[in-house]
């Protein structure tokens, strides 16, 4: 099975204050040295595209797990497919072409020629493809080895490593053994790739930036790469790779530039360079934003909550990607351009089922309205979740996504139960007045949102007769205290890596939750129901039908339905809302839409500054 580390912190995000967002905002409070004149000091930056990001931990491919970094990667490396645009029909990039063999299980990709790396790197070529990817799949710096072990399941032997984590922990990880990875040059500009088992979402996966191609043995991280540069100098000082930009600069908890890359195989950037200001605080990033106007484009995160108001949201038409498209203001005395994308992902309350019993846990799903909480606590800044796969990759799509929740959740669609609940504890637990359960339900600290989730779950939960007490942690704390069992209940959330069911499904894989277990994915301990053996045997079935067929297609499809059925019968995911990802964009930026991907997989090269 997979790493499942890697998997824990690869898209777990904090639910923020500044809005239901599905970027990853995390570290300290950036420098707050603002403009104060409340003129656009752009204009003194000449073609330069400015913006905020979060705190940022490398510049690494291979080992970049949070969306700052990757916001800024995604920008420096190819890989051999992509997103256009952050939408989720993969195409080619530095791929010119692509072929499957008849059995499903090998690709033979062949690269376009005159690809330049950055620098005086020359050309991309397949062993250039051949040691980006085993680095992924072999080098102690990956936190994807598994994309390539396991998601996809390249050919390959493994070997146990050990490896340092955020914080400062030795764990094992597995890795492939050096000269059995099933990845090959055929010739200078054909790679061949070769899967122990055909998987229907491979492209998709190569289109990730950890497939990025980095020129050969750049870093000697793995076996047969000497490496001409030392690794911290390449993940931190000197990244080269072959994307629209070059690096320019990167400064922690400050900022990051990167400049044009004149000899990119693509469409050559518009601007000259892209800079982004580290902030993390959302009250810090709404005055920089809005009221000292110090970017171009501003993102959901960049505007609290507090200070968003969705009346002000006007002139809109939706487009054929259902994206609504209109103006947004006041804010700040402005009005911008507004784009609100539904994006591919999830948030939701975990429950220990070790500690909070399953009487409790469905009394809770009674007491929710999801449409409630979405609508007075985030704004509207996305949309009621009933299922953990969201609309768009649902199986049949939003339509049957909606219908299938109508029709079948038990807890209440759009409406709260609590006379249900009351009667739920009084019947079948011990519990009831003057003697409630009592168990505590954990969000990241910085959130404003939703510890006000927690609040108003906790006063609707006292009629029937629960006591749930509401803690804040920092995030690292969470997952921490997750990972060892000692959380009751906790809110995270989960943006895709690739666009499919399997993808988000993985976390409610029962023995994956163990916290007994090295690593466990989610931190709910579900095992021992009929519904864990319902999703058990269900899960089984995707891993049994993952080809690129109509055969396999319907028959995971099936298996994806019982997952979400199961979670539902045994409330361990409470499923609460899916993400609406907004820009605001000043009026002299020209900047394409992105799509359900969501922005951090959008480069910046075809956006276009006027008037500056």
């Amino acid at each position: 099975m997979t790493d499942t580390d890697n998997l824990t912190r690869r898209r777990f995000l904090k639910a923020t204050g500044g809005a239901a967002t599905a970027a990853a905002v995390a570290g300290c409070t950036g420098d707050n040295n603002n403009n104060s004149n409340n003129n656009n000091n752009n204009q003194n930056s000449g073609n330069q595209l400015s913006l905020i990001n979060s705190t940022m931990t490398t510049l690494d491919p291979i080992k970049a797990t949070d969306t700052a970094s990757g916001t800024v990667i995604q920008q420096i490396f190819d890989p051999l497919m992509n997103y256009p645009n952050g939408e989720t029909n993969v195409k080619n990039l530095i791929a010119k072409s692509h072929s499957l063999s008849d059995d499903k299980r090998t690709y033979t990709l062949k690269l376009k020629e005159g690809v330049q790396f950055h620098g005086d790197y020359g050309e991309v070529t397949a062993e250039d493809v051949v040691y980006s990817w085993k680095r992924l799949a072999m080098s102690k710096n990956s936190r994807r080895a598994y994309f390539v072990l396991d998601s996809i399941g390249v050919k390959h032997e493994t070997k146990t490593v050990t490896y340092t984590n955020s914080d400062g922990e030795e764990e094992e990880m597995e890795v492939a053994k050096p000269g059995t990875l099933g990845v090959r040059k055929k010739d200078k500009y054909t790679v061949e790739l070769e899967l122990e088992e055909p998987f229907h979402s491979t492209l998709e996966m190569l289109a990730y930036t950890s497939f990025a191609v980095i020129p050969k043995g750049i870093v000697g991280d793995i076996k047969g790469a000497d490496g001409e540069m030392k690794y911290s100098k390449f993940a931190t000082k000197n990244p080269i790779g072959a994307g629209p930009f070059k690096f320019g600069k990167w400064q922690s908890n400050q900022e990051a530039k990167v400049d044009k890359f004149e000899d990119y195989h693509g469409e050559k950037a518009k601007v000259d360079s892209v800079h982004w200001k580290i902030l993390s605080d959302s009250n810090t990033r709404y005055t920089y934003a809005f009221e000292n106007q110090n970017v171009d484009i501003a993102y959901g995160g960049d505007l609290p909550t507090s200070q968003y108001n969705p009346k002000n949201i006007k002139n809109t038409s939706t487009d054929d990607l259902g994206r609504t498209v209109g103006k947004y203001g006041p804010v700040a005395g402005n009005t911008l351009d507004y784009l609100g994308v539904s994006t591919i992902g999830s948030y939701y309350i975990g429950f220990n089922t070790n500690a909070v019993p399953k009487p409790v846990r469905k009394a809770v799903a009674y007491a929710v309205n999801q449409e409630t909480i979405v609508k007075e606590i985030f704004k509207q800044r996305g949309e009621p979740s009933y299922h953990f796969t969201p609309p768009m990759i649902y199986p049949g799509g939003a339509k049957q996504y909606e219908q299938h929740a109508k029709n079948n959740y038990p807890y209440g669609y759009n409406e709260e139960q609590l006379q249900k609940a009351q009667k739920l504890i009084e019947e079948e637990t011990e519990y009831g007045k003057g003697n409630p359960f009592k168990f505590t339900f954990t969000v990241y600290q910085s959130s404003s949102t939703w510890p006000k989730v927690g609040k108003l779950i906790r006063d609707k939960l006292q009629s029937a007769h629960i006591e749930m007490n509401v803690e804040k942690a920092p995030f690292s704390t969470l997952l921490q205290r997750g990972r060892k069992g000692n959380l009751q209940a906790y809110s995270l959330g989960w943006i895709m890596d690739w666009p499919a069911p399997d993808n988000f499904l993985q976390l409610l894989y029962p023995p994956l939750s163990d916290t007994s277990k090295s690593s466990p994915i989610s931190y709910t301990n579900w095992s021992g129901t009929e519904a864990s053996e319902k999703a058990t045997q269900a899960w089984d079935k995707i891993q049994n039908n993952t080809a690129p067929t109509d055969a396999a297609t319907k028959k995971r499809n099936e298996a994806y339905v019982a997952m979400e059925e199961a979670n539902w019968d045994d409330v361990v995911f409470l499923n609460m809302y899916h993400d609406l990802s907004e820009r605001f964009t000043y009026e002299h930026v020209d900047a394409p839409k992105y799509g359900g991907a969501d922005f951090s997989r959008q480069m910046y090269n075809k956006v276009q500054l006027n008037n500056k």
